[in-house]
């Protein structure tokens, strides 16, 4: 169900939307980031995604949101689920000023995939692959993104890898 720009700036404003996040990364581990054209996060390097619709199953939005951030469809079972994520931001698509926008996100990671050589710009004025400690180190790449490897990066109790809490957003 797509609503009109009006009824969906209300609905940002009153609830939390629901969204998936494709955490992309090539054989050499290195992750797939776009530049945002639009906000929130509008100027960041994020990770692909997108909303979940009213309505549709997960499994359809899933393939849904790679075709429209990837260039092609994936199926999530070939994915692995990363957690339950949030997100706050004191921004909103229309840029109006006074509402914020707070994303429930199921965060998926895609390895060692065939992408398109073109990628959608719809969401991403351009793409560029980072690796690890690249995308750590820079500030351009937003904080939410940044939350999905944090636990790779930083041994916790001697192991890295394993994330520090049962919930990231706790």
């Amino acid at each position: 169900m797509w609503l009109g720009r009006q009824e969906f700036l209300e609905v940002v404003e009153r609830t939390p939307l629901v969204s998936i996040d494709l955490i992309v990364r090539r054989r050499d581990g290195a992750v797939l980031l776009g530049k945002r054209t639009n906000e929130p996060a509008k100027g960041c390097w994020f990770v692909p995604g997108g909303r979940i619709c009213k309505d549709e199953r997960i499994e359809a939005a899933f393939r849904r949101i790679c075709v429209a951030e990837l260039g092609r469809e994936f199926n999530v079972n070939n994915a692995r689920f990363m957690g339950v994520f949030e997100h706050f931001y004191p921004t909103n698509f229309a840029e109006q000023a006074g509402i914020s926008t707070h994303y429930i996100v199921l965060a998926h990671e895609l390895n060692s995939i065939d992408l398109p050589d073109q990628l959608p710009a719809d969401q991403h004025g351009e793409y560029r692959w980072f690796d690890t400690k690249t995308l750590l180190a820079t500030a351009e790449i937003h904080a939410h993104t940044k939350a999905y490897f944090m636990a790779e990066a930083a041994p916790v109790n001697g192991t890295a890898g394993k994330p520090a809490s049962p919930r990231p957003w706790g």
